[in-house]
């Protein structure tokens, strides 16, 4: 909603792709290239990742890279509830539904959800939409390096597009490897 609202404000043209697909019909290796993309320690954390906050704090305060420390359920909470804008509202609101969150849908739902509703490009929506896309496939056939492509555009879907993404998709899929997957 809120995308196509910019796109009527700036007279600009706006086509929405979304299909929500279960989980089960999303590649393993899409699953695990946005999580080792987005959020290394999904399975450790009870919806905050504490040691990423820490570490994002300190390089914002040593005037490094500003980086995120958002765990997928936050992101989650952000995009069903709060859209992109920023707040402290937002981030208060944010702290109290994250618990909430992860009791009550638990990780399968949260990252069916997430692969769900996540932006992956103007308009894209969701793992099977950013798929067709971009690879012309569907979310479950989708191979292991396009996967990595597609979770490197992730912290900046309107900026960035999956064939430039070969340096951070490497990396992606080097972090892959040494989870295990």
């Amino acid at each position: 909603m809120e995308r196509r609202l910019q796109a009527w404000m700036h007279h600009a043209p706006y086509h929405e792709r979304y299909e929500f697909v279960p989980l089960g019909k999303i590649s393993p290796d899409l699953q695990h290239a946005v999580i080792a993309a987005e959020d290394a320690r999904f399975y450790q954390h009870h919806g905050f990742d504490w040691h990423a906050i820490q570490i994002a704090a300190e390089d914002d305060m040593e005037g490094g890279r500003i980086r995120g420390g958002s765990t997928l359920t936050q992101q989650l909470v952000k995009n069903l509830c709060f859209g992109t804008g920023r707040s402290i509202f937002r981030k208060g609101a944010e702290f109290l539904l994250v618990p909430v969150a992860e009791l009550v849908l638990g990780k399968r739902r949260i990252l069916e959800l997430y692969l769900n509703v996540v932006e992956w490009g103007p308009g894209v929506y969701g793992a099977e939409s950013a798929c067709h896309y971009y690879f012309r496939t569907s979310a479950r056939n989708i191979d292991r390096q396009q996967s990595a492509q597609l979770a490197a555009i992730l912290p900046l879907p309107l900026k960035r597009r999956p064939d430039r993404m070969y340096r951070y998709s490497a990396l992606i899929l080097e972090r892959m490897h040494q989870m295990g997957w």
